[in-house]
């Protein structure tokens, strides 16, 4: 390798150091990775006050992570990479319900409950009925899906949000599992739309361009079952007037749904609410594990 490397002579030399790479793929990603990064450094004529800055920021977008706030996802899901990486990999027809993005509040320490259960976790809300169904894209009801649910509450925060508020316990959050009917349900409280989180380096992002923070209500799902191609996704309340303007561009027509109001009376559990209350009813299609890695 030589010493007197040049702009246009420095992306060759730092590809070369991956020619011994024993994972073919890895070697492809790295060498690809440099010469865009190196391309992109070279048309805008980044400068050393602009290098200096990207470092800064992504130095404090790590430092703002943790095991309940993923900044990195963040970051990744308001410049379009999330949502373009499921794109890239998720075909799976027009038959199956679409995937989305994960988001930054998943997480693996949520309770296992029975359909049917409150998973509200005590917090106060508009009480709100789930029912879903599981079938694969004949129509045939797919049992012992696992299924994990969460979303907000009624003022736009997940339970990491309120540690202590809620003494560190999970609410609006369940892992359930679909019956020999494929159904599963449950009772929690309505979500409400909400602005991503700005306190970290992503929000200064969002305000130098100007860009509304706020995801329209919506609900989280992740389905997996042996056989089948694991699906995340979401279903949006159809009237939310920032389904259009999503920050994390994760809306999706096909996962609009009616948040259907009613009054005071029976619910779909039989039991009797004397406020006003709130149901959903979706069906979601899986597709086979060898089916979904066609078109």
């Amino acid at each position: 390798m030589s010493i007197d490397l040049t702009e246009e002579t420095i992306t060759g030399a730092v590809q070369q150091t991956f020619d011994n790479t024993s994972d073919v793929r890895a070697k492809e990603l790295f060498a690809t990775l440099v010469r865009y990064l190196h391309d992109f450094a070279r048309e805008v004529r980044l400068t050393d006050e602009e290098w200096f800055t990207a470092m800064d920021f992504l130095v404090r977008v790590g430092q703002k992570s943790s095991p309940t706030r993923q900044e990195f996802i963040l970051l990744s899901d308001v410049l379009g990479l999330s949502v373009l990486v499921d794109l890239i990999n998720h075909h799976r027809g027009p038959f199956a319900t679409e995937s989305t993005l994960l988001g930054p509040f998943f997480i693996e320490n949520r309770p296992k409950v029975p359909n049917g259960a409150d998973i509200s976790g005590g917090v106060a809300g508009i009480p709100l009925f789930v029912t879903g169904r599981v079938v694969d894209p004949e129509g045939n009801p797919v049992a012992g899906v696992h299924v994990d649910t969460w979303h907000s509450d009624g003022d736009g925060y997940y339970d990491v949000q309120m540690p202590e508020k809620l003494h560190d316990q999970p609410a609006m959050r369940a892992l359930l599992t679909t019956a020999a009917d494929g159904r599963f349900r449950y009772r929690s409280i309505a979500p409400k739309y909400y602005p991503v989180p700005t306190d970290g380096p992503v929000g200064e992002i969002m305000r130098v361009s100007g860009r509304s923070p706020i995801r329209p209500e919506h609900i989280h799902f992740r389905l997996q079952a042996p056989g089948y191609d694991p699906l995340i996704t979401m279903l949006f309340r159809g009237d939310d007037s920032h389904l259009t303007t999503d920050p994390v561009f994760g809306a999706k027509r096909s996962l609009v749904v009616d948040f259907v109001r009613h009054e005071p009376g029976v619910a779909p559990d039989g039991t009797v609410v004397d406020v006003p209350f709130q149901t959903v009813d979706w069906t979601f299609t899986l597709v086979p594990r060898s089916d979904s890695r066609n078109g």
